[in-house]
């Protein structure tokens, strides 16, 4: 399983479409096995879906995401969390131990970049 963070450095980044990067976790029984930042290629409406699609990601985590975003996500079986904060690894630990649920918040403004968890 393939788990993407969101991040800025390493902090879960408040807007999924704005952020620096993501850092991707291979995970397996339970346990963070490998991560990767793969640099952010660019903001454009429906592209990062696809892309993380094609990088094998299955989970993506982020403090706030677009309401298109989290369809096109749905659309291709990729979970999505939303609302979460703080380091990506721990909160790739809270994920695995089952501890980690979304909030179900959608952004609808990019004005508000970094603040969509609030």
């Amino acid at each position: 399983m393939k788990i993407a963070v969101a991040s800025e450095g390493k902090f879960v980044s408040g807007h999924f479409g704005h952020c620096e990067g993501f850092t991707v976790y291979e995970v397996e029984e339970n346990k963070a096995l490998k991560k990767d930042f793969i640099q952010n290629p660019g903001h454009r409406p429906g592209f990062l879906p696809d892309f993380l699609k094609q990088l094998g990601v299955n989970v993506v985590i982020a403090g706030g995401m677009g309401e298109t975003a989290q369809q096109l996500f749905a659309q291709n079986n990729i979970d999505v969390i939303v609302g979460a904060e703080g380091y990506s690894d721990d909160v790739i630990q809270q994920y695995l131990k089952n501890e980690l649920k979304s909030t179900g918040s959608i952004c609808r403004e990019h004005q508000h970049e970094g603040h969509c968890h609030e």
